[in-house]
């Protein structure tokens, strides 16, 4: 999910298919400039040159687009959310979206029991030192906790606190660990939601058809787009966790066919 999957030149825009310009044309009518701080954070671009420089665009597109950002700040505000926690950190994009969405919530950048309102886990110490030194450049250092580490481990730790939005981006076979942590130690708050990014990847879609345990010898559509052999496992999980989810009678969940796939994620009343 590039960030130049959203930001395009006037080329771009004249080569784009129909759906191309859609996307463009919806991503500048986010835009908002009537918020503050804006809808698009100003350093966001910077961001992501840098990550391209350093790591190169097949390893940049981990980060999220200006699109989606701009929607999870959206989401940030329309639940009025105080606490977010993010697994998978990668160079900070997702989280100065989110930190700027909660100032313009009034969160002030550490609460009353000492918490920083974004906790952003990630087992990258690499990724972790660029993404402080993105959120310094941001402004937003002071409401962002980098956790480094396992993120099973890091959550076990987590358990007592509560957070209003939980996105998960990062190791996607553990999807489903990271989600029945969340839900069974009481971790997302009343009315909260939970993101999980990429639920629908090229190598997860072709397992439209088959039923969950999937078996080994399990055959997926043969799809005449590009898969990556290496990513089966990867897309046997995420197609388990999406239809774990689905049939989880403590939630609801609703699939967004943007990008690679957005899960928006509730639990039901007395869950």
């Amino acid at each position: 999910m590039a960030f130049s999957e959203t930001i395009g030149t006037n080329e771009d825009y004249e080569q784009a298919s129909a759906d191309q310009l859609r996307m463009f044309y919806a991503a500048k009518a986010s835009v908002n400039t009537n918020v503050d701080p804006p809808s698009m954070p100003s350093t966001i671009g910077a961001v992501h040159a840098d990550t391209v420089a350093q790591h190169g665009e097949r390893v940049a597109i981990m980060a999220i687009s200006g699109y989606q950002g701009m929607l999870q700040s959206f989401l940030v505000g329309l639940l009025n959310a105080r606490r977010v926690l993010e697994i998978g950190t990668f160079t900070g994009a997702s989280a100065i979206f989110f930190a700027n969405a909660l100032k313009r919530n009034g969160v002030a950048s550490k609460s009353t029991d000492g918490h920083k309102p974004i906790v952003s886990l990630d087992i990258s110490h690499e990724f972790a030192q660029t993404a402080r030194q993105n959120f310094d450049r941001a402004g937003v250092n002071e409401y962002v906790d980098v956790v480094v580490g396992d993120a099973h481990e890091s959550l076990n730790e987590l358990v007592g606190q509560t957070f209003d939005i939980v996105f998960l981006d990062a190791d996607k076979e553990s999807y489903r660990a990271y989600y029945d942590k969340i839900v069974g130690s009481k971790m997302l708050a009343k009315g909260g939601l939970i993101i999980a990014d990429n639920t629908a990847f090229n190598w997860v879609t072709p397992f439209i058809d088959i039923s969950v345990p999937v078996a080994k010898d399990a055959v997926p559509l043969r799809v005449p787009y590009s898969r990556h052999p290496e990513c089966v496992d990867e897309g046997r999980a995420l197609h388990e966790f999406n239809e774990y989810v689905r049939q989880d009678p403590r939630s609801e969940v609703v699939m967004l066919p943007l990008f690679t796939g957005i899960s928006l994620i509730r639990l039901l009343p007395d869950n």
